[in-house]
């Protein structure tokens, strides 16, 4: 799913260069020219990943929008001509993840964009039986204790829960974790499930289907 973002900009040439670019990114900008439209509209569609605010636009100043956002947690970064230090202190200590003075490289924008983005997504978690399993991070925690996979386990552990409760090929598998270009024996996969068997307790949950796979039961 596109990350949507809001942009606050008066200046129509800025905004839609902003908006064009982050288009090409991938990503859902809704755009707004005045501060008041922002407050009208938030009460009923605030699911917003990331705002880009310019403070002196009419209605009501990008400040004010920022702090109509924070009930939402909605992380922001000030995109802005004014660049005293005053103004960049009452945007940075209020809460703000970033403060861009223009003119601005887009380039720089979409950096700056992408580590406020990865730092403020919800993490994705998975959870099975007793198991949490920390997509972001990584990690799997078996009745809220951390337990060490190693790189292809922890792959093939979420492709098995992804597919909970349907039989999946060794090949299939190997696709999933491994990749199309791999070319060692299926096998392999034998290996690594014993491992997630032992290391999770899954003897009884990860079932072997004879000739063909395993298939991961939450139904224990």
């Amino acid at each position: 799913m596109a990350r949507r973002i809001m942009v606050l900009e008066d200046e129509e040439a800025i905004s839609g260069m902003i908006a064009m670019n982050l288009r090409v990114a991938g990503m859902e900008p809704v755009v707004f020219s005045d501060g008041l439209k922002v407050r009208d509209s938030l009460p009923g569609d605030h699911a917003y990943d990331l705002a880009l605010l310019d403070v002196m636009v009419p209605g009501l100043d990008g400040f004010g929008v920022f702090e109509l956002l924070k009930p939402y947690k909605i992380p922001a970064i000030f995109l802005t001509a004014r660049d005293d230090l005053d103004s960049k202190l009452h945007g940075l200590t209020g809460g703000a993840e970033d403060y861009i003075v223009k003119p601005f490289q887009v380039l720089e924008l979409l950096v700056r964009m992408e580590k406020v983005l990865a730092r403020t997504a919800p993490r994705e978690i998975l959870r099975v039986l007793d198991l949490e399993i920390d997509l972001g991070g990584h990690r799997v925690r078996k009745a809220g204790v951390e337990v060490t996979l190693k790189p292809m386990e922890f792959d093939l552990l979420v492709a098995l829960v992804r597919n909970k409760n349907i039989a999946i090929s060794r090949e299939d598998l190997i696709g999933l974790v491994w990749g199309s270009a791999y070319l060692g024996e299926t096998r392999t996969v034998d290996v690594h499930i014993g491992q997630l068997r032992k290391k999770l307790g899954l003897q009884n949950a990860i079932k072997t289907v004879p000739k063909l796979g395993y298939r991961l039961e939450d139904g224990i």
